[in-house]
């Protein structure tokens, strides 16, 4: 965690808190006709004290009628609880019990024995405050079930006894409800000394006879994610309920939709990510059904937003003989792939969103391990640039192959001019000659994409590299203080709808890059743009650049710093190729070459060429 200097803005938000606070201390101080009211139920209730001392001590006490319990009266309704207990169950006492270890706090509620604080200790959010993913009501855990007299009781409503012990070096809590000493619900949390997992166990000893056995307990996990980052639309695309199949595939709910709710089987874990912390639920044995509903609570950007999104998961338990044993854990913890991993046998690591197929094994086993030794001895920053450095120096054949088949495409150019010259009024002879220039001349229209297409799953793979990237989370670089947010070097005094209400440096380097590379590999496109079905090049190079501005003017400062980087090196070898490596006229020489050869067509060519050959014939027809 690193150190943070008090600035000025720091010490006038301290003013305004202390100012918040003494005003608050007043405005919450009794006026004199509330001490006056207070004085006179204090005297009421000592007078009824000792009236109530006075039968007591009388050798014939007097029995008043029983009256009616005041549903409406909320302290005799308390009374009343506490002197029959809830439900059957014992009353325990109000209050809290704490576990902790170096990395994790938690703090759980002997009302209903769930967690009701969990604090992680190494880690603040971007405005210094302690990273909580419980707090303040934004989480419920209950088990709901059914008596023998079938009444509905949760134990949200029950009251827990706590006890301590040790597990050798592991902290044990045992919160009891119960019925009598051998007649029981017990959650029993256990926490091992550096680790964010925590053993969770449910059951039940000597309920039997309470708990209608006919039917399952329903477990309901609820919580709202706590805003971690700085920009919250961003945190909160890569905020989502994930969970795991018994047969180990990985399941998403969706991450835009303000609403989306399934039905899912046999679930192995439950994840609860918020971006770069998460909250999981696992189980030794999967929940054999679980309703899941997650619900956006994010609108726009906004400073004032403090919660993300809300998670719902109802899920049944069965009974063995009458009896719950259910064998569970709890991780509250970094969504970090070096942590996750080491809980294996549970496959936590799988929540981390690296991306599907061959982009997430590159995202995972190359790029994400490769920073990661990158980073132990380099500057955050700086690992970044070496990283892409070698990765645009792997891919330069790919670059050198495209940029060939644009040369090749140049020397062609007035070969092509001409047949569109002598066949502008009929497109398909246009394009039937065309082909054939390209077969003598062994060159290939779609030479220039497959490169582009070939470098698909590394793109991709960084792009979701970054988001996933708990390495770079609050790591600096020159004027980024986040690399995993954005970067500001102007705060606007208003919004601008899709690009927010600050200005990002690396976002506009990483644009003005790609509008001189696009400028370089499109500029050839541009000139033979007239042909039939070929896209307005000169449209996308200047869009490609304005998009890139908007969209990542929030994203992760380190992803915008990649793309200025990879751009501007690509620039450079493309420079490097055509000075010293290329040279048009012996290009030019070769596709003369090329011309004399007698050329094979394939079957493919034959098919197209019979093809067009026969929508030529077909439209004459129509013309006859």
């Amino acid at each position: 965690m690193e150190e943070k200097k008090l600035d000025i803005n720091s010490i006038i938000g301290f003013v305004l808190i202390f100012g918040i606070l003494i005003y608050m201390f007043y405005q919450n101080q009794p006026t004199p006709e509330e001490l006056e009211a207070q004085k006179a139920q204090q005297e009421q209730v000592e007078a009824e004290a000792a009236v109530e001392q006075a039968e007591k001590e009388a050798d014939t006490p007097q029995l008043e009628e029983p009256k009616p319990l005041d549903v409406n009266d909320s302290t005799a309704v308390a009374k009343y609880k506490s002197s029959i207990g809830a439900f059957g169950f014992t009353k325990a006492n109000e209050g809290t019990s704490k576990l902790e270890n170096e990395l994790l706090y938690l703090e759980i509620a002997n009302k209903g024995g769930q967690i009701v604080e969990a604090k992680m200790k190494n880690f603040v959010t971007y405005d210094s405050i302690p990273v909580y993913l419980v707090k303040d009501g934004n989480a419920n855990f209950a088990l709901s079930f059914s008596t023998s007299d079938n009444r509905v009781l949760t134990t949200a409503d029950l009251y827990f006894e706590p006890s301590f012990s040790n597990n050798g070096d592991n902290q044990v809590l045992s919160m009891k409800a119960k019925v009598s000493n051998n007649q029981y619900l017990e959650y029993r949390y256990e926490m091992k000394p550096n680790e964010y997992l925590v053993d969770f166990t449910v059951r039940s000893q000597g309920l039997n006879g309470v708990i209608n056995s006919s039917k399952p307990l329903d477990l309901t996990w609820d919580m709202k994610g706590i805003r971690h980052n700085k920009s919250v639309q961003y945190e909160n695309r890569y905020t989502r309920l994930t969970y795991n199949h018994e047969d180990g595939k990985i399941s998403k709910l969706s991450e835009s939709s303000d609403l989306d709710e399934e039905i899912e089987e046999d679930i192995k874990w439950l994840s609860y990510r918020q971006h770069f912390f998460s909250s999981i639920l696992a189980t030794d044995n999967h929940f054999k059904t679980a309703e899941l509903i997650s619900k956006n609570l994010v609108e726009e950007e906004s400073k004032e937003e403090f919660f993300t999104k809300q998670y719902s998961t109802k899920a049944p338990l069965e009974l063995q003989g009458g009896e719950l044993s259910q064998q569970m854990y709890w991780y509250y913890g970094p969504t970090d792939v070096k942590i996750l991993d080491d809980y294996k046998d549970l496959a936590l690591a799988d929540s981390i969103p690296f991306g599907w197929g061959i982009f997430g094994w590159i995202n995972r086993y190359v790029f994400t391990p490769f920073y990661g030794f990158l980073s132990s001895f380099l500057p955050y920053g700086i690992a970044i640039i070496v990283m892409t450095i070698l990765v645009r120096l792997a891919l330069s054949p790919v670059t050198y192959k495209s940029y060939l088949s644009q040369a090749k495409m140049k020397v062609l150019k007035p070969e092509i001019t001409e047949i569109n010259e002598k066949y502008k009024d009929n497109a398909m002879k246009k394009q039937q000659e065309t082909m054939k220039l390209y077969n003598k001349a062994g060159v290939s229209p779609m030479s220039g994409c497959i490169p582009a297409f070939l470098q698909l799953p590394i793109f991709y793979a960084l792009f979701m590299f970054f988001p996933t990237s708990f390495e770079l989370r609050q790591k600096s670089f020159l004027w980024a203080e986040d690399l995993s947010s954005y970067d500001t070097i102007f705060n606007l005094p208003f919004t601008i709808p899709f690009y927010g209400d600050h200005v990002s440096l690396f976002p506009i380097l990483a644009s003005v890059a790609i509008f001189f590379y696009m400028m370089m590999t499109t500029g050839q496109s541009m000139q033979m743009q007239q042909q039939p079905g070929m896209p307005n090049m000169k449209f996308i190079m200047y869009l490609s650049p304005i998009m890139m501005l908007f969209f990542f003017n929030n994203y992760a400062s380190g992803l915008s710093l990649y793309y200025f980087i990879s751009n501007l090196i690509t620039i450079f070898i493309m420079l490097a190729i055509k000075k010293y490596i290329l040279d048009e006229e012996k290009i030019h020489a070769q596709i003369q070459e090329n011309k004399k050869k007698p050329k094979k067509e394939n079957k493919f060519q034959r098919k197209m060429r019979e093809m067009m050959e026969q929508a030529e014939e077909q439209k004459k027809i129509g013309k006859r």
